[in-house]
């Protein structure tokens, strides 16, 4: 098979993270994050992120204060300020590092980049959507203007 026939990585469309309990769970993300919830289920919940979605998930190996890494998951925020306040009163485990990551309950590792800092990029009519009228910072501009991304001026 050649590169030119083999399907192209598009994106995320969710991520799975398995926890023990999934109303503690959500307690627990809802102490650090404003979501809304997509639905829920007795061994699922789905978490929207706009077009995306996180999926928590019902593990038998996965309980509460168990807090070993199995799983990394890079979270982009809007405003990620209050996020080492919030987290160390949720009782999260802070890693140490340089950048912003911490453990859940169950042993997920969460990295929390700020959208301005990063590459990825929500549609317009989907930030629209979600209420949010976010920007990149002048490096995450660049990085994609280097690979031919970057955003067309307005006409």
């Amino acid at each position: 098979m050649t590169e030119s026939t083999k399907p192209k990585l598009v994106g995320i469309n969710h991520v799975a993270l398995e926890v023990g309990d999934i109303d503690a769970a959500l307690e627990w993300y809802g102490r650090l994050f404003s979501f809304t919830l997509r639905g829920k289920g007795e061994r699922n919940a789905f978490i929207d992120m706009g077009d995306q979605f996180i999926n928590l998930t019902i593990a038998p190996q996965a309980s509460a204060g168990q807090e070993i890494e199995r799983r990394h998951i890079g979270i982009v925020v809007d405003d990620r300020s209050r996020m080492i306040e919030l987290a160390k009163a949720a009782g999260a485990r802070m890693v140490e590092g340089p950048f912003l990551d911490f453990l859940d309950p169950w042993g997920n590792r969460l990295e929390i980049i700020e959208y301005a800092n990063i590459q990825f990029t929500k549609a317009p009519h989907v930030l629209r959507g979600m209420g949010l009228a976010l920007d990149k910072n002048e490096k995450a501009k660049r990085e994609l203007a280097d690979k031919g991304m970057a955003e067309e001026p307005a006409q």
